[in-house]
């Protein structure tokens, strides 16, 4: 896994304004993912636990693994305010899956799981690794949950992205594994691997404040976070730049590339 700074403040951010996952898009997902109520998951790079937590109200036990402290803080902070106690939260990579395989045996979980992280991972040993880890059947998915929020085709999504590229002082193009191009790749390493690819896509309409906006924007930037001070800067360049809109309907595309183990 590509080594970012998701610490801190950062960790924070995310727990607060990162996108989550509607209890009808939770429902779907694990319909296609057929996902059975005895059945053990890896949410892998769970960062504080967005997927994490309601799958295991849905399942035997979840492992979510990460390898940031401070995001999994937040994560274990999270599924105990829920009362959630069938979730062992284990520091660590994909590069960890051989490793997880020797302590957990073959054929041991109903599904892997990495929302919005695969683009800091080695896909092909990530797939690889997963096959020896399910049970027939059993899944490995790539969940795209929805699109950066400067990439839209919106006037406020444009906005944030001249802000950010005038911040950054580069392109900021950088679409996190949500692009047709990534997605086609994995589907081809998937079926590499001897998997079976399905995509499903599940799209509903949320509304943001504009705090909401500014603060999913900070949550993305992991080592180039500009400071307290910095941010407050920044957050008043968005509020220019957006005028008088308070309110932001974002059309929020949630993607899964999901890989069968067949037998």
């Amino acid at each position: 896994m590509a080594q970012r700074s998701f610490s801190g403040d950062v960790a924070a951010l995310y727990t607060r304004f990162r996108r989550g996952f509607p209890d009808h898009v939770v429902e779907s997902l694990l319909a296609n993912l057929e996902v059975q109520p005895h059945d053990r998951v890896l949410d892998l790079g769970c960062g504080t636990g967005q997927l994490t937590v309601p799958l295991a109200k849905r399942v035997k036990a979840v492992i979510g693994l990460d390898p940031e402290p401070d995001m999994l803080a937040h994560a274990i902070a999270n599924a105990n305010d829920k009362g959630i106690d069938n979730i062992s939260w284990m520091f660590g990579t994909d590069e960890d899956l051989p490793t997880l395989r020797r302590l957990l045996g073959d054929e041991a979980l109903g599904a892997i799981t990495t929302a919005t992280a695969i683009h800091l991972m080695d896909e092909k040993q990530l797939f690889t690794n997963s096959v020896p880890l399910l049970r027939p059947g059993g899944t490995v998915s790539v969940i795209a949950n929805g699109t950066p929020l400067w990439l839209h085709d919106a006037d406020w999504s444009r906005a944030i992205k001249n802000c950010l590229e005038d911040w950054l002082g580069r392109s900021a193009d950088n679409h996190c594994g949500t692009d047709s191009a990534s997605r086609a790749r994995f589907r081809l390493e998937m079926e590499a691997v001897g998997l079976t690819v399905a995509e499903t896509v599940i799209e509903y309409t949320a509304q943001l404040s504009m705090e909401q906006l500014i603060g999913n924007v900070f949550s993305a930037l992991s080592t180039h976070l500009p400071g307290a001070a910095e941010r407050l800067v920044f957050a008043e360049q968005v509020r220019r730049s957006l005028g008088d809109e308070l309110d932001f309907s974002e059309n929020v595309r949630v993607a899964a590339l999901i890989g069968r183990k067949t037998n």
